[in-house]
């Protein structure tokens, strides 16, 4: 079980930086507008994040999502006069 476990850690994490070494050169000024003109500094801090988050990263840019995601919070939905 224990060898189960680490080996699909394994291959989650490499998949993971399959994916990122494309994504953070290419895939993330795609979507997210304010990451196009990042640094070198911001990629390489991007990266781990890229490793453990690629597949929602993957689905993101697969569907062509170009704005990040609006936070909801209870200052927001007053705001907008949504009740909670």
């Amino acid at each position: 079980m224990t060898a189960a476990l680490l080996i699909l850690g394994g291959v989650y994490a490499a998949c993971g930086f399959l994916f990122a070494i494309p994504f953070v050169l290419k895939g993330v000024k795609l979507i997210d507008p304010h990451a196009a003109d990042g640094s070198w500094g911001f990629r390489v801090l991007i990266f781990p994040g890229t490793l453990a988050l690629w597949p929602l990263l993957l689905h993101r840019w697969l569907k062509g999502i170009s704005k990040p995601p609006e936070e909801r919070n209870a200052h927001r939905q007053a705001a907008k006069g949504i009740k909670t």
